[in-house]
């Protein structure tokens, strides 16, 4: 697993926009923002990705050394890309995905937050 990158995540949050639903948090040791619970950007090491929809994934798939997002390696994350490497000084290009990552997440149903309550009728026995 790479190392956090601090330029990559310092660009990563000039690229958000101001809005008061984003949430930025760690995942992994990296940085990843969240919209209503879901993930739609973040950075792995110096790269930076973006959650998109299908066409507009595969659009983003033609730009010369754009990826899918694979933090383990042979195992791509559906719907995720990464930006090519150039892009981390084309902060106006960059950010367009950004705000197209983000619209198309914040259509997505929010998030539920999980609760973890012992399931009734359930024991252990020690003896």
């Amino acid at each position: 697993m790479p190392k956090a990158d601090r330029d990559t995540e310092s660009f990563f949050r000039s690229l958000l926009p101001a809005n008061e639903k984003i949430v930025v948090k760690p995942m992994f040791g990296h940085i990843a923002a969240f919209v209503n619970g879901n993930m739609f950007a973040g950075t792995f090491g110096t790269q930076v990705f973006v959650r998109l929809s299908d066409d507009e994934g595969a659009l983003l798939m033609k730009e010369k050394e754009a990826t899918k997002f694979s933090p383990m390696e042979g195992r791509p994350m559906k719907g995720y890309v990464v930006f090519p490497p150039a892009w981390l000084n084309e902060e106006v290009r960059a950010r367009a995905w950004v705000v197209k990552s983000l619209s198309f997440v914040a259509a997505m149903p929010a998030k539920r937050k999980k609760r973890y309550a012992p399931t009734s009728g359930t024991s252990i026995s020690r003896g």
